[in-house]
């Protein structure tokens, strides 16, 4: 025999948590053939001297549902060493869809997940309406890597209501019938599993509740039921227990949240954990829960970051610390240049920072009320403002924060932000760690990632695009736990585990997240100790000139799906072996 591959002398790490050894890795169609001597010769062979080899990482928690009909490298995930994510987080989606729901769903996600709707309406084919022909339309282009995909909660009630799905009115036994149908269908067609999104964070375009916010546990627990006797299929939740909206209703929200995950039988379901300032004890008693439905038999997950849940603000961005003040608003829709030309004329700073932010949440806004609660409260929350500086530091003190800056300077923290966005000739980037981040030192991460349910998520890949790039967590993960912070640690193969075989076995996966004979040759060589992140830039590469925010990465010697090169020294080449999972 003669492989097709032959990785030479690297350090494997085989995803289940064990000692890493060195050895060889032989590689024949697609599959690893070999682990050991691999004396036969091979068509191309890498020497991983000096090179960690493990697994390709699974992530969880991506919403590629739109970029994928365009774009066939997915990046950033792709320069991160995944070679699988899934899809269809949060309850939202692109199916099904009639013609006449086209622009509402787009709406929707422009506003949930901030990416822009320029770009969803010229990059979107549309050649589907059912799930399935959506599952059709996405394997038919190439891609880098693997995907799977979660049918929705927010689409599926759209479909099923139209109007009436985001009218606050609670569904009819027809429309109940009807959604389970859909759900149903999507499964066995393939789909990974059903999404629900119940958060007054996420709102629409127009500022409108997300369709499937108040649905009922009697609609919910029918949809999770509609593949209950399926083998296959997860549920994903996201819920804040409306928090801003009525206050702590946590225990009311559990209740919904056990009842729809214990329809669903025996299947897997995981929910997003992370510390709110406002409730910073609920991420605790999650975990009690958690521990309470597993210890009943339930398999109960949380979803956990690497670091905070956290947003760059600039001029560039979504949002930043002057967007409410009358006199910029004014200028908001000039080129970049324009703007720092005019921010920089003193009477022109003088006014802004004389005036009262105008409220920016409400009827017709996507902006989400906690953005006006947090400027109304600049000077306090500004003592979470950071620098990250061109080795990004995600972790810091307080006393590193622009507004203990502002102090130091005898200055108001809206000037210290106002100056600091015109640095870089506008393009600075500020960061703010909104979630996770309480006590201004990452110990309740680490308590959320050594639970025994935690499962490596949340990182959003290909959302949030004006004001994140947390597709980067596996590399974070790999360099500021694993080889750089001072205490607390996490050994490199429980996280490469976490990024791999945790990932797999929560979907069920059985031919990846392992390095073992026979399983996808999905394997990622990367250099450990030269592993970086560099400072997130803006780049214009979205349909219709949109921009979005990527982080440099280097150390990434050699990424392979099934078999096939996608990176090669940090660079995607033009390998397109990336298909569309189906479950079951």
């Amino acid at each position: 025999m003669t492989f097709d591959l032959k990785i030479t002398g690297g350090m494997v790490y085989d995803g289940d948590g064990g000692s890493p050894v060195i050895t060889n890795i032989g590689v024949k169609d697609g599959k690893i053939a070999e682990i050991g001597a691999c004396n036969a010769a091979a068509e191309q062979t890498i020497d991983a001297k000096g090179a960690i080899v493990t697994p390709g990482f699974v992530d969880l928690h991506t919403h590629y549902d739109g970029q994928i009909t365009w774009d066939q490298e997915l990046k950033p995930s792709v320069n991160h060493g995944v070679t699988t994510v899934i899809m269809g987080n949060c309850g939202v989606g692109f199916a099904p869809v009639k013609k006449t729901d086209h622009d509402r769903l787009v709406r929707l996600m422009e506003g949930v997940e901030d990416i822009p709707g320029t770009a969803l309406h010229e990059g979107l084919t549309w050649d589907w309406e059912t799930f399935p022909e959506y599952m059709d339309a996405i394997d038919a282009m190439p891609h880098t890597i693997d995907f799977g995909v979660m049918i929705g909660h927010d689409p599926v009630r759209v479909y099923a209501m139209g109007e009436r799905a985001s009218a606050f009115e609670q569904a009819t036994d027809d429309d109940i019938a009807e959604m389970r149908r859909i759900v149903r269908e999507a499964m066995q067609a393939g789909a990974a599993g059903f999404s629900i999104g119940r958060t007054d964070v996420h709102r629409t375009a127009d500022g409108d509740w997300t369709p499937s916010a108040e649905a009922s546990e009697k609609e919910l627990t029918a949809l999770s039921g509609a593949f209950a006797d399926l083998d296959y299929g997860v549920l994903q939740i996201v819920n804040d227990f409306n928090l801003e909206r009525d206050g702590d209703q946590f225990d009311e929200e559990f209740k919904i949240v056990e009842s729809f995950v214990r329809a669903g039988r025996d299947k897997p379901a995981s929910i997003s954990l992370m510390q709110r300032d406002m409730a910073s004890n609920d991420w605790q008693r999650i975990l009690d829960e958690t521990d309470r439905l597993n210890k009943d038999g339930v398999d109960f997950n949380v979803q956990v970051a690497p670091r905070a849940i956290g947003v760059f603000q600039g001029l560039q961005c979504t949002f930043h610390p002057i967007m409410a003040q009358p006199s910029y608003i004014a200028i908001k829709d000039k080129l970049l240049e324009e703007r720092v030309q005019i921010m920089r004329d003193p009477e022109f700073k003088k006014k802004c920072l004389a005036e009262q932010p105008v409220k920016l949440a409400g009827p017709g806004s996507s902006v989400p009320p906690i953005a006006d609660v947090m400027i109304a409260a600049i000077e306090m929350v500004a003592n979470k403002f950071f620098r990250l500086g061109e080795n990004p530091d995600y972790e810091q003190p307080m006393d590193a924060s622009l507004g203990a800056e502002a102090r130091a300077d005898g200055v108001s923290a809206m000037e210290k932000l106002y100056d600091t966005l015109l640095e870089l000739d506008g393009k600075q980037l500020i960061y703010f760690p909104i979630y996770n981040y309480t006590d201004f030192n990452y110990e309740n991460v680490r308590a959320m990632m050594t639970h025994p349910k935690a499962l490596p998520g949340l990182s959003d890949g290909g959302a949030h695009v004006g004001t994140i790039c947390d597709a980067s967590f596996p590399t974070y993960l790999l360099t500021h736990w694993c080889r750089d912070r001072a205490q607390g640690q996490i050994p490199l193969q429980r996280a490469i585990q976490m990024l791999t075989a945790d990932g797999a076995d929560y979907l069920r996966l059985k031919d990846r997240g392992r390095l073992k004979v026979g399983l996808r040759a999905d394997i990622n060589i990367i250099d450990h100790e030269k592993l970086a992140l560099g400072p997130p830039r803006m780049i214009k590469d979205l349909p219709a000139g949109g921009q979005r925010l990527l982080q440099p990465v280097s150390g990434y010697r050699a990424t392979f799906v099934n078999g096939e090169q996608v990176v090669a020294n940090d660079e995607v080449t033009d390998a397109r072996p990336g298909r569309l999972v189906r479950f079951g």
